[in-house]
C-alpha cells in the first residue's frame, strides 16, 4: 500500500454505465443472520492481514452474535400500517429512529447483546465499560441508544457506544426486514428511505443482467437503497465528483470525493471482488480514511459506529 495519496491522480469512475438503471429496484431487503454471519466471515477475513487486528477479530465477534441474535430474538412490533401511511404522506422513512431509545425490545437488545458478549475476549477497559453497560439504567441506557440513532456518538465514551450500535444493528435490521418494500420511496440523497440513517459507504454492484448500479447501505438497519452513480451522497451534487484510492486505480475501496461540499464517503467496487462488506471493508480499509484525514481538506461523510474516534 502506499504511503502517500500523492501519485494517486484525481479522475472520474471509469466503470460508469447507465444501461439498465430503468430496471434497478430501488430498495435491496437486509436479510439479516445472512447480513452479520457474512460480516463475521469478512471481518475474519481481514483481520489476518492487518495491523488493526485485535480491533478486526473482536468486531467478528461481536458480528457472529448479531447474527445469533437475530435468530434468538423475539421479532420486534412491526411498523403499524398508520404509520407507513403518514411517512407515505410526510415523505419521511417508514422507521421513527427518534422514537425507539425508549423501546422495550431495543432496551432487551442491548441487554442481551452485553450478556453474551461477557464471553468475547476484549481489553479491560472496554469489559469496564461491558459491565457498566449490562448495570446500567433506563435513562443511561435510553442516552447511550438516543446518541447511536441520532449518529452522533461522543468520543469519550466510544466503548459503551459501539456495543449499544450493535444492538441497534440488529434492532432495525429487523425492523427493517419486515417493511413492506413496495411502500420504501426515496427520502433525500443518502437517506436511508427505511430508517432514515446514513451510509456507512456505497457498493457498486452487479444484480442479475444489470451491472454497475450503486446501492448506499445503511449504517443501522443494512437496508440498501440504490443511488445514482457520480453523485455526492451528502449533498447530491453530481458536479465536481472524483475518486480517490490508497493503493492503486483498480483498487477495489474507494474515496468518492465532493468538490461542492467538501466530503466524501467510500465505494466498494463488489463487482470486482463479491465478498467486499459495506461495514467490514469499511474498518478494514482505515489508512484510506488516515491518507484522507492527513492529506486532504475533505471530511468524512459515511458514518460507522465502529470507527469513531478513528
Amino acid at each position: 500500500m502506499s504511503n502517500s495519496m500523492a501519485d494517486i491522480p484525481i479522475q472520474p469512475d471509469p466503470s460508469f454505465i447507465t444501461g439498465g438503471i430503468a430496471k434497478t429496484p430501488f430498495v435491496l431487503r437486509p436479510e439479516p443472520a445472512q447480513c452479520f454471519k457474512a460480516r463475521a466471515e469478512r471481518f475474519r477475513f481481514l483481520a489476518q492481514s492487518s495491523d488493526l487486528a485485535a480491533y478486526l477479530e473482536f468486531l467478528a465477534d461481536l458480528a457472529g452474535l448479531q447474527a445469533e441474535l437475530t435468530q434468538q430474538l423475539p421479532a420486534p412490533a412491526p411498523v403499524s400500517a398508520e404509520q407507513i401511511r403518514q411517512a407515505a404522506q410526510t415523505g419521511l422513512p417508514l422507521i421513527n429512529r427518534a422514537a425507539l431509545a425508549q423501546d422495550a425490545s431495543l432496551h432487551a437488545c442491548l441487554q442481551a447483546l452485553c450478556k453474551a458478549a461477557q464471553a468475547l475476549s476484549m481489553p479491560e477497559p472496554a469489559r469496564q465499560a461491558l459491565e457498566a453497560t449490562l448495570e446500567a439504567n433506563a435513562e443511561d441506557r435510553s442516552w447511550l441508544l438516543a446518541n447511536v440513532l441520532s449518529d452522533t456518538i461522543p468520543e469519550d465514551s466510544i466503548a459503551p457506544h459501539l456495543l449499544a450500535a450493535a444492538a441497534v444493528q440488529v434492532h432495525l435490521s429487523l425492523l427493517a426486514a419486515s417493511l413492506p418494500m413496495e411502500e420504501l420511496r426515496p427520502v433525500a440523497t443518502g437517506v436511508c428511505p427505511a430508517c432514515g440513517g446514513r451510509p456507512a459507504t456505497s457498493s457498486v454492484i452487479g444484480l442479475r443482467d444489470i451491472e454497475n448500479v450503486r446501492y448506499a447501505t445503511c449504517s443501522c438497519c443494512a437496508t440498501q437503497w440504490n443511488e445514482v452513480r457520480i453523485k455526492c451522497l451528502c449533498c447530491g451534487s453530481t458536479k465536481g465528483i472524483s475518486y480517490r484510492s490508497a493503493e492503486t486505480e483498480d483498487a477495489t475501496v474507494k474515496a468518492e470525493v465532493c468538490g461542492e461540499c467538501n466530503h466524501w464517503v467510500k465505494v466498494l467496487y463488489q463487482v470486482r471482488n463479491a465478498s467486499l462488506d459495506p461495514i467490514a471493508d469499511d474498518v478494514g480499509s482505515l489508512g484510506l480514511d488516515m491518507l484522507m484525514k492527513n492529506e486532504t481538506s475533505f471530511k468524512k461523510g459515511g458514518f460507522n459506529p465502529f470507527l469513531v474516534g478513528y
